[in-house]
Formats: structure tokens, C-alpha cells, sequence
């Protein structure tokens, strides 16, 4: 029998305050193999620690039972703790007695008594555990960033500083994301160009990095460490190491009617294009949906055009297959569809636009080079309205999302001021439920907005607009002063709300990660790896993870560069001992546990048993690599003949659990 030692911890207040502490600590004394149980204030501190070690010396515990907070957050704590003093890591538990019992009761005696449960199941379990092992697996020096908007650049760079090879995978057909189509930024009114070209340029010029631009990820195999990732270079219909950028192929193009996707099809473009001037890279890409050549075969105008010889119709899709040791997720966001918003008149004049149609309207780069004019018909808009947290902040979410997108205030803000300061004689509203501006300098940024650039802040919503006569009828509510508004406006702007990109969902399910109900990538730990992903070696960059500006953004891409870098420093990787381990006397080779894999860990090999009257008998039979097993348990569930199990985490002591608890 195991010698335990029991520890209960008051966490302050947050566990003492509804778990009567010493009453579960006594209860527990008095359980098969428990030699010792105490309880104290603090046991993850430093004093809470040295108590534990000395614990374990004096009464020669064998095993270790932590009533505490969540295993989430300080299991690796108390396994270093004991494994410094020679107890095995792994026959340390711990029982969540905050998340589980008094953070959700307000009962005391309930939560006591269930704390008392959860304890004794940890030590039930225990009685069970078995000394593990780590074992190690090297790491590939290398590391994939999907995404090529500012966020997977700044990650990429951090990255390439250190001395490591990054590789950046972006579905467009340059690098840049949503930051390339915005004017200025907040609250300085920088223009965006001038912060981003240069950083893309450093991208293409370093010798550390390599872009896969018009790109995207196929599949991910592999675990922590050790990655295999195809990605799918897109076929452009030109040679990128032998176009120049010239330009003039996109100029002789006949096909014009090509909706502009870059400035959100407010213009037209040519079926051959680069997206805009800085691209990087600056190679143009043929559309194979609106190209003549490639769907009836006559044309082929760009090709005799180019002095380079760039062009090349028979062009296919090519597939590489690359090794990481870590991937960070940097698939950004996008404005959600405004189709569903048929109160605000989008669907039904082109004077309503989003916010981001309005910073192409604004950009020097966009359809109208820089003059703000109405799409309808060119004129320039004299009264312009401005409404806040369209889409954000919904409830039900039928329409919308239940999240503050938290740029939009600043943007608007923005947006209002670039308007007034080019043209005094426009008359701006802007119709919000609550100004948020948490960050340095934004609430003054705001204030200047209202006080300096006389901009009409009005707390309410509007309620429809209808298009009459050339005019937007704006009618909304000012709360403040408990009136109804009928304002005729030129533009209305929508602060459309922000979600993930689409491609994130799918890309989520091949990295194994989690997502929340809104599609983010979810964190390991909101507060203490909020730039990493529960699953090892996936890492979070910008607003993939959930709304940011772009310093936050900046700040976050950072982050998980270190993290990488941290990662990829180390030769070798100590692995979880928890993997899957199959009894082959009772396998029958079915592959079931095979087919549910996610990490390709386990595979079959013949082999020879002895079988009776001095025979042999060869029989399939399931092998685990427990360098790639991430002891996720899925194939203990399939396996029909119960001959899979999972090494800390056995149906013997799974059961033992839930004997104690049933007790």
C-alpha cells in the first residue's frame, strides 16, 4: 500500500471562504494509506512548497494528494516540488476543490462535503498510480507561421532575429492582411503603409524567411516538436522568380469588369493584377475565374505582352510537404457580413457602407484616389452618420455576435475626424451605446474627436434607414435627451463587428486546437499562456485569438515569437508519459483505434506468440510511438475488445475513482 500525504490549501480566501478546510483535511486522514494530511494557507507558495518536501521525507510518502485550485494552473508546480525531493511526478494529484466546490457553492457544508469526495477519489487514485518515465524526442529547428498579416509578420521576424529558419503561409496573393487596406491608424494617425511596407519588405529580404504567398495549409501531422505540414502553393499562371512587378501585363489585360476584392469591390480590376503597389511579393497572379485564355483558350494577351516571360498557362497547383518543430496560428479576422442588416438599408443603397468600404473610400490608394465620394453617384456627401456596434454585442446572435469587436470606437473616432479635418463643412454623427477607449491615449483621442473636431456623439441607436430621393432617412433615438431623431444623410457608415477568419475553423481542426463558440482559437490559460494553445507547439498571434488593435496585436505577435523561440532553443523535448499502451494478448488487430487517432501515433506489426501444444501463432497486433501519442484517450474509448489503455490514467484507476466517489 501507497504511504500518501494529504495537503489542503486555503487559497486565501478563495477555497477557506466556503470549504471548511481542516474538517476535509481530518476526513481525509482517515483514508486507506493516508500516513499524514494537513492543511495551509498558501500551499503554492514558497513556504506552502518546503512544507510539502519535508512532509514527504519525514513520513517517506510514496504519493502526494494536493487539494487545491485547478490542475490547469499549478499541477507542474507541485510535480517539480516533489520530484526536487525524489518522489516520482507522477504520483502527485490534485483535487480541485476552487474551480470544483467553492467557486460554484455558496453552501458551506455542500462544498466541504464535496470537497471531501474529490479528495478522496485523488487518493483512491493514488493508490493506483505508478511511478512514469518521460521520455525525450528531438525538435526541429523551424517554424511555420499561417497567416501573413501583421501579426504573423511581426511573429516571423521575432522569430528570424533569433537565428531560427520561418517559413510564412498566406492564402493571399501578398502578405499583409487587413492592415494594408486601412489609411491611418489610431491614435496617432500614422499612415499604415509607412509602419507596414517596411516590415514586409524585412519579411522578403531576410534570409530566414521564406513566404508562401497565394498559399494554404492542407494537412499537419506530427506532434510538438516534430510537425509535418503540406501546404498547397496555389497555381498563379506566372513564374514568381521571373516576373519583375512591371505591371504592364495587368495594364494590356482586356478582361476589366473583374470586382476588385482588395478595395471590397467598390472598383474594377484586370483578370491579371497585383493587388496593390507595395505587394509583397510583387508578382502578378492570374485569376483563372475571369481569365479568357484559361477558360476558352484565345487570348493569351499578357503573355505576348510580357517581356520576361513570366506567364505560364499550364501552370498547376504544386503540394510541399515541410518539418516544425512549432506552428503559430496568425489567420486574423474579417467584417462580418452585413446582408442580414436590411434595417440599415446596406442591401439597398450603395451610400450605406462598412467601415472598412469607408477607409477605402478615404484611402489615396482606393477607387476614388483619396476624395471621399458617394458611391451612388460620385457626389461629395455633406452629412454623413456613423453607427456603432453593428453586429457587435447582439444578443440571441442570430444576426450578429454576443462580443464587443473593441475597435470600433477608436476606428469611428478615426474615421470622423480624417472626414472633418478634410472637409469642415461635413456635418458627422455617430450614434453609439457605450464609447469604450481602454489604451494609451485613446480616450483622448476620442475627446479631441468630440471637442476639437466638433464631432455629434449621440447615445443611442438607430433604428432603420430608408433611401428616398437621393437621401439616406436616418431615424434613431438620443437617449440623453429622450427624443427621436430624423437626420437626411448623404453616407451612413456601419461599425460592422468583427469575427475570425472562415479558413480558421478547418485549420483549428487539423492543428487539434481549440476554439471557442465564437471560432478564436482558444488560449492554454487566459492569464498565464495567453499566447499559447492547449496543444503543444501551437501558438496564437493577433486576432485569431479573439478582437485586438493593432499595438495589441504587435504586442501579442511577440509573445509567441519568445515562445517559439523558447521551444525551438532546446535539442531535445521531455515527453508526456501519459500515452496510450496496448495489451497485445488481448488486441485483435481491428485498427479501430488506428482510424481515431489524431496524431498518427499507432500502427500494427505482425507478430509471433506462442500458441498451444509448442506452437506458434502470428497475430496484428496495435503499437504505440510514444513519442507522437499525446494521451488524448481516444483510443481506449474505440478499441472493442478493451486491449488499449491509457498509462496514468487506467480504467483500474478511472474505476478506483469512482468507487471513492460513490462510497
Amino acid at each position: 500500500m501507497q504511504r500518501i500525504g494529504v495537503f489542503v490549501c486555503w487559497c486565501g480566501s478563495n477555497i477557506a471562504a466556503t470549504v471548511d478546510v481542516k474538517a476535509v483535511a481530518e476526513a481525509l486522514s482517515h483514508e486507506p494509506g493516508v500516513v499524514f494530511s494537513t492543511d495551509y494557507q498558501y500551499m503554492c507558495s514558497q513556504t506552502g512548497q518546503e512544507l510539502i518536501q519535508s512532509k514527504i521525507q519525514e513520513y517517506a510518502l510514496t504519493g502526494v494528494v494536493v487539494c487545491s485550485c485547478s490542475p490547469r494552473m499549478h499541477e507542474t508546480t507541485f510535480r517539480k516540488t516533489c520530484e526536487k525531493v525524489g518522489l516520482n511526478p507522477y504520483m502527485v494529484e490534485i483535487a480541485n476543490i476552487r474551480e470544483q466546490c467553492s467557486w460554484i457553492h455558496k453552501d458551506r457544508a455542500e462544498a466541504t462535503a464535496k470537497a471531501i469526495i474529490l479528495g478522496r477519489a485523488a487518493v483512491a487514485k493514488v493508490q493506483r498510480n505508478a511511478p512514469l518515465t518521460a521520455g525525450t524526442s528531438p525538435v526541429t529547428k523551424r517554424a511555420l507561421v499561417i497567416g501573413g498579416g501583421i501579426a504573423g509578420i511581426q511573429t516571423a521576424l521575432d522569430i528570424a532575429d533569433a537565428g531560427f529558419e520561418v517559413d510564412i503561409v498566406e492564402k493571399e496573393p501578398t502578405i499583409g492582411g487587413k492592415m494594408t487596406q486601412i489609411d491611418k491608424t489610431f491614435p496617432t494617425l500614422d499612415c499604415a503603409a509607412c509602419i507596414l511596407t517596411p516590415k514586409m519588405v524585412d519579411c522578403a529580404q531576410n534570409e530566414k524567411i521564406h513566404i508562401y504567398s497565394y498559399s494554404e495549409v492542407e494537412s499537419v501531422k506530427g506532434f510538438v516538436g516534430n510537425f509535418e505540414v503540406t501546404i498547397r502553393k496555389k497555381a498563379r499562371y506566372v513564374k514568381e522568380d521571373v516576373c519583375t512587378g512591371c505591371g504592364l501585363c495587368t495594364e494590356k489585360c482586356p478582361q476589366r469588369k473583374v470586382p476588385n476584392a482588395f478595395n471590397l469591390e467598390l472598383d474594377n480590376r484586370r483578370a491579371i493584377y497585383i493587388p496593390f503597389a507595395q505587394a509583397v511579393p510583387k508578382v502578378a497572379t492570374i485569376d483563372a475565374n475571369y481569365c479568357t485564355m484559361l477558360k476558352t483558350g484565345k487570348c493569351g494577351v499578357c503573355s505576348k505582352v510580357c517581356t520576361a516571360g513570366a506567364i505560364d498557362y499550364t501552370q498547376k497547383d504544386e503540394h510541399i510537404t515541410q518539418q516544425y518543430g512549432a506552428i503559430v496560428a496568425a489567420t486574423g479576422f474579417k467584417p462580418i457580413s452585413l446582408e442580414k442588416f436590411d434595417e440599415f438599408a446596406y442591401s439597398q443603397s450603395p451610400d450605406v457602407v462598412s467601415s472598412l468600404e469607408f477607409e477605402r473610400l478615404m484611402n489615396a490608394a482606393g477607387p476614388t484616389g483619396g476624395t471621399l465620394l458617394r458611391p451612388s453617384d460620385g457626389t461629395h456627401p455633406k452629412t454623413i452618420v456613423f453607427v456603432q456596434c453593428v453586429g457587435s454585442r447582439c444578443d440571441g446572435g442570430a444576426k450578429g455576435k454576443p462580443y464587443c469587436s473593441k475597435i470600433c470606437c477608436m476606428y469611428t473616432a478615426k474615421h470622423a475626424m480624417l472626414c472633418r479635418e478634410k472637409y469642415p463643412d461635413t456635418d458627422v454623427y455617430v450614434f453609439y451605446i457605450d464609447v469604450r477607449t481602454p489604451g494609451k491615449n485613446f480616450d483622448e483621442f476620442y475627446r479631441r474627436a468630440v471637442e476639437e473636431y466638433g464631432v455629434h456623439y449621440i447615445k443611442g441607436m438607430v433604428g432603420k434607414v430608408v433611401p428616398e430621393n437621393g437621401k439616406l432617412k436616418v431615424q434613431a433615438s438620443d437617449l440623453l435627451d429622450n427624443r427621436q431623431l430624423h437626420i437626411d444623410a448623404d453616407m451612413v457608415v456601419l461599425a460592422a463587428a468583427i469575427e475570425p477568419d472562415p479558413s480558421a475553423r478547418s485549420l483549428a481542426t487539423m492543428l487539434t486546437a481549440s476554439m471557442d463558440t465564437n471560432d478564436f482559437f482558444t488560449e492554454a490559460h487566459p492569464k498565464l499562456r495567453p499566447v499559447e494553445s492547449p496543444t503543444a507547439g501551437v501558438f496564437l498571434s493577433g486576432t485569431c485569438q479573439g478582437p485586438k488593435d493593432i499595438p495589441e496585436t504587435v504586442a501579442q505577435a511577440g509573445a509567441a515569437a519568445s515562445k517559439v523561440i523558447g521551444l525551438l532553443c532546446k535539442d531535445q523535448l521531455t515527453c508526456n508519459p501519459c500515452v496510450a499502451k496496448p495489451d497485445e494478448l488481448m488486441c485483435n488487430g481491428c485498427s479501430s483505434c488506428e482510424k481515431v487517432c489524431p496524431y498518427g501515433a499507432i500502427t500494427y506489426i505482425d507478430k509471433e506468440f506462442r500458441g498451444p501444444n509448442r506452437t506458434t501463432l502470428l497475430r496484428r497486433v496495435a503499437q504505440v510511438n510514444p513519442a507522437v501519442c499525446q494521451g488524448c484517450g481516444a483510443c481506449t474509448v474505440a478499441c472493442p475488445s478493451g486491449a488499449m489503455d491509457l498509462q496514468g490514467f487506467s480504467n483500474k484507476q478511472i474505476l478506483a475513482e469512482v468507487d471513492a466517489i460513490c462510497r
